[in-house]
């Protein structure tokens, strides 16, 4: 990237950083050079709008009070927000997927590791295979014929327990199989443990592997060290081959969390998509047990300015014909394109949930071990109680600033372990890089309108 590039970039950042500002709950607007856009945010419906009737919402959605006349004005020109009941805090939602963390130890010494060097604060230990199996009953306990769930497995280091996994998704599969269910599996891996005959089980089964790698050699090394330190990014790359090469049903992706050391996203996303990850994600440091390497306001528009630059990529390659599978653009896009209107970041503590190695239930996998995402067992069972008060308190319009934010129902409110955790942090980021991706959206839809019909095409 040439010093003129990087300019624009950072002046393009600064911008969408000003132009993500919120102005009114109710819409955002979004000026383009040769047309004007506006999302409604109840349903998250975009809409392209005349001079005169954008100057007219923007002018409403500028004034203090407001809202009252924008929302009459938008039910006159037919712009109609989300169905009823969106909104409506879930009672009691069925179990949809579960993690199983099979696995509370690791041989990585990652500087900033959730599960606090993978043991999640206690003592290293594996998930029986009882308990697994436990769990895989409680998981097909409310299914039907026909519909989707998901079984996960992470850690620690998944792995080490490969025994217990294994054994856990044969069940799964024969019960799902006998009951016409449609079963996935995923797993998010280190990658150090990673051999042929797992890329040959995975693919068999059809996993989604996630292996976490933070950038190129010298980056990921420094941030994902063995525990004695020797960098782990070579031996990681050779076990990766085992299953990038045999990529039928499995889907292998990489997934890169970004700290103030490895900002370099352009290089390693066109490094990654080379070795032939189906997928590239990126993924902010919000928190870390010890508090290093934690983004900070510092660092947000630099990140802007990098996914800005990816994104770019990604546009010029799609509109060339080519994949370029950029994980983060293209989920904003179909969210985009099919009106996300999501008061939660996710399944945590609703549909989903993980499983401790003792078999509690936490909220998700990042909850394992902590009261605060503690959602019952797997002998007593769900604690309903704990989790009505868990949605009821997590809900988007629970929350400050989100409530007032036009960006809630793209956004979710956060990542709900990271927000308990630190706040809100990313805000500005988020909505500068969700206002980028609505100016994409309308140029290739205006451009590319079947790709947003091919699913194929889009993952």
């Amino acid at each position: 990237m040439t010093a003129s590039e990087r300019v624009e970039n950072a002046e393009n950042a600064a911008r969408l950083s000003r132009a993500g500002n919120p102005l009114s709950p109710l819409v955002h607007l979004i000026p383009r050079p040769d047309a004007q856009s506006v999302l409604v945010v109840d349903g998250s419906k975009l809409f392209e709008v005349d001079s005169e009737t954008y100057t007219l919402i923007a002018g409403l959605a500028s004034m203090a009070n407001g809202e009252p006349a924008l929302d009459q004005l938008l039910g006159k020109l037919g712009l109609a927000g989300a169905p009823s009941g969106c909104d409506e805090v879930p009672l009691a939602p069925p179990v949809r997927a579960l993690s199983l963390a099979v696995a509370q130890k690791c041989n990585l010494g990652c500087s900033y590791c959730y599960a606090n060097q993978g043991d999640f604060g206690g003592p290293a230990k594996n998930m029986s295979a009882e308990t697994a199996l436990r769990a895989v009953d409680l998981l097909f306990s409310q299914v039907q014929s026909g519909e989707r769930i998901n079984l996960a497995f992470l850690g620690g280091e998944p792995l080490i327990n490969r025994e217990v996994l294994r054994q856990a998704t044969e069940r799964a599969a024969e019960i799902a199989e006998s009951r016409g269910v449609r079963l996935t599996f995923s797993i998010t891996t280190n990658g150090t443990l990673l051999t042929q005959d797992d890329g040959e089980f995975f693919e068999r089964h059809g996993f989604a592997v996630t292996i976490s790698l933070d950038g190129m050699q010298s980056a990921h090394d420094a941030l994902r060290p063995y525990k004695g330190g020797a960098g782990s990014f070579d031996g990681i790359l050779r076990n990766a081959r085992h299953l990038l090469g045999r990529q039928r049903r499995m889907q292998v992706s990489a997934r890169v969390t970004v700290t103030p050391t490895n900002l370099q996203l352009r290089d390693t996303l066109d490094e990654f998509i080379a070795l032939g990850f189906h997928s590239v994600g990126f993924s902010p440091l919000l928190n870390a047990v010890n508090g290093r390497n934690e983004m900070t306001a510092n660092h947000w528009e630099t990140m802007l300015a990098q996914m800005v630059e990816c994104g770019r990529q990604f546009e010029r390659h799609l509109l060339a014909g080519q994949r370029y599978p950029f994980a983060n653009i293209v989920t904003a896009l179909r969210e985009i394109h099919k009106g996300s209107h999501r008061p939660y970041p996710c399944g945590a503590g609703a549909s989903y949930f993980g499983v401790s190695a003792d078999g509690e239930l936490a909220a998700c996998h990042r909850f394992v071990g902590n009261s605060a995402g503690a959602m019952g067992n797997l002998v007593q069972g769900i604690d309903r109680q704990l989790q009505a008060r868990w949605l009821s308190e997590r809900h988007v319009h629970s929350q400050e600033p989100c409530r007032s934010c036009w960006a809630r129902y793209l956004c979710g409110g956060g990542c709900h372990h990271e927000v308990i955790q630190r706040g809100r942090p990313a805000c500005d980021y988020i909505r500068g890089w969700l206002h980028y991706c609505l100016e994409v959206y309308a140029r290739l839809y205006a451009q590319v309108p079947e790709w947003f019909g091919s699913s194929s095409d889009a993952e």
